[in-house]
């Protein structure tokens, strides 16, 4: 493999992220075709196909699952070696990736406009998925930081809190949940929900919830993104368990309601997440000393009344996993 570019190395890693060559088209810049050539290439170079192609679908082969273990720690290793070497530069030239849980999409890239505000010159590359996916990124050392509501329990990291997070019911204008005061728990029961995918936080956080509560809810449909979600619920197809950050635009323009209901909102809270194995860089550094220096009022002062509590006021997180 003396051969092999770290174009083809980064490239492949985006494509065994992804498993979709135009999502990692995306990721790197390029086009689909281009994607293509370079993993031709580098199954040209290993002798062995590295995807398996079944129409749309690729997966990995056995031989791609081995060489992805390798090329992370190499990738890692680089990155490590470019963090170390920033040092020297300073801040006023770096190179910052920031993960996000899908939900903190609608806040995060605005904190970071501002950040960049104070450093034009540090380059940013966000990285956005569900909770179990930003955790195999930190482990892969793919992020510098995470920014997440629950932060892993199974690795060595340093997780702060930065401003508190609620999530409730949310549902049409007009939904029989809005008929009065406050409805118990036990009249979630009676109507189809909308929920997250396995591996979500906020699926997480509902489920604790129903524990809580001993709820048995009759109908579930799954979808993977907020967006989605919320336009299912302007639909009438259902009502769902939200984070109230996600639906700021939605509920000023009166095309979601957040329906009073027992024991919500959950108030849990936001976390910068980063591992204890990795060296920081100055720029993500800095952005970590911004985001909990400005983060809570950022949020307070977008989100108004959907805000309700300093991040030292909610109640202890489930102990469980």
């Amino acid at each position: 493999m003396k051969n092999v570019t770290l174009r083809q190395l980064k490239v492949f890693s985006a494509a065994a992220r992804h498993l979709n060559f135009g999502k990692a088209a995306r990721e790197m810049h390029l086009t689909p075709p281009a994607v293509s050539m370079q993993i031709r290439e580098l199954e040209s170079q290993v002798g062995l196909p590295l995807f398996e192609r079944q129409g749309k679908t690729v997966s990995l082969t056995v031989t791609g699952e081995y060489l992805l273990v390798y090329v992370r720690k190499i990738l890692a290793t680089l990155k490590d070696a470019d963090d170390a070497l920033a040092r020297f530069r300073g801040i006023e030239a770096g190179r910052l990736t920031v993960g996000m849980v899908s939900t903190a999409k609608y806040f995060v890239p605005r904190l970071l406009a501002k950040f960049r505000q104070e450093y034009p010159h540090v380059e940013v590359r966000l990285s956005v998925g569900n909770r179990e996916q930003l955790v195999t990124q930190l482990q892969n050392s793919e992020v510098d930081l995470a920014v997440m509501g629950r932060p892993p329990r199974d690795m060595a990291t340093r997780a702060e809190p930065f401003a508190a997070h609620p999530l409730g019911i949310v549902a049409a204008p007009g939904h029989p949940l809005l008929a009065g005061d406050e409805m118990p728990a036990e009249a979630l029961t009676q109507f189809g929900f909308i929920i997250r995918e396995p591996g979500s936080g906020t699926r997480a956080a509902f489920e604790e919830y129903q524990r809580q509560y001993h709820l048995d809810l009759p109908t579930m449909t799954e979808m993977d993104s907020n967006e989605t979600i919320k336009q299912a619920v302007m639909a009438g197809m259902g009502v769902s368990f939200l984070s109230l950050h996600t639906i700021g635009l939605e509920l000023r323009s009166g095309l979601i309601a957040v329906p009073p209901v027992e024991g919500l909102p959950l108030v849990r809270r936001w976390h910068v997440v980063n591992s204890l194995s990795k060296l920081l860089s100055p720029a993500a550094e800095t952005f970590r000393y911004f985001i909990l220096e400005h983060g809570e009022a950022f949020l307070a002062e977008n989100f108004g009344e959907l805000q309700p509590l300093p991040i030292a006021s909610p109640p202890p997180e489930p102990t469980a996993s």
